[in-house]
């Protein structure tokens, strides 16, 4: 046995499917290349981040707007359509998730996600409400790989470091997590995981 009794889950990539070229691609119709170029040069991935770390959108978007006037209604469906990124839940993933709870596993998840847009998930996809504690960035304004948010779900939670696991689907996550005595997992694919979990005695 490892001694790893906790397990906590990122959210997106991992649980839920998110990618705004779901969305984008309906609104570029047929010109890849222009969604991909809005993507890299508009709202871009840092540009992302800024609200994952708890910027409002409202600030976020009017920041943009300035400077790319003629994408103000590309910019602002970011937030107002951003469900559509999300078309649906890594079914292969929840059914660990769902084993692990019936075995009474205590269950967290820590994710980057913006508190405006998070706030309509849990109606969504019902197993968020089989977590213990959801650690969200955008409502505490920091995010991962910063070791701050990794205290924030530990100290909240009376969680030892080494009593738990950490799953995401970005390596460096995963690495920030190792570094403070979680076991990091980069998440791949479910039957990796499923094989790491087991060979962890959690499964």
């Amino acid at each position: 046995m490892s001694g790893r009794s906790v397990v906590v889950f990122d959210l997106g990539g991992v649980l839920i499917r998110w990618d705004p070229r779901n969305l984008y691609r309906k609104l570029f119709p047929g010109d890849e290349a222009a969604m991909e170029h809005f993507l890299a040069n508009v709202c871009t991935q840092e540009w992302n981040e800024c609200q994952d770390a708890g910027r409002d959108f409202a600030d976020a978007e009017a920041e943009l707007i300035r400077r790319h006037p003629e994408k103000a209604s590309l910019i602002r469906a970011w937030n107002a359509r951003f469900d559509e990124m999300i078309p649906g839940a890594l079914d292969d993933v929840v059914e660990i998730l769902d084993e692990l709870k019936r075995r009474g596993t205590p269950l967290y998840a820590l994710s980057n996600w913006s508190a405006e847009t998070f706030v309509s998930q849990p109606k969504r996809f019902p197993f968020l409400g089989w977590f213990r504690d959801i650690v969200v960035s955008g409502h505490e304004g920091v995010i991962k790989p910063d070791p701050k948010i990794f205290e924030i779900l530990l100290s909240r939670n009376a969680i030892a470091a080494e009593s738990a696991v950490f799953i995401d689907d970005n390596p460096a996550n995963a690495a920030a997590a190792t570094t403070m005595g979680i076991h990091g997992i980069a998440f791949k694919s479910a039957p990796l995981l499923r094989a790491e979990l087991s060979a962890l005695g959690l499964l």
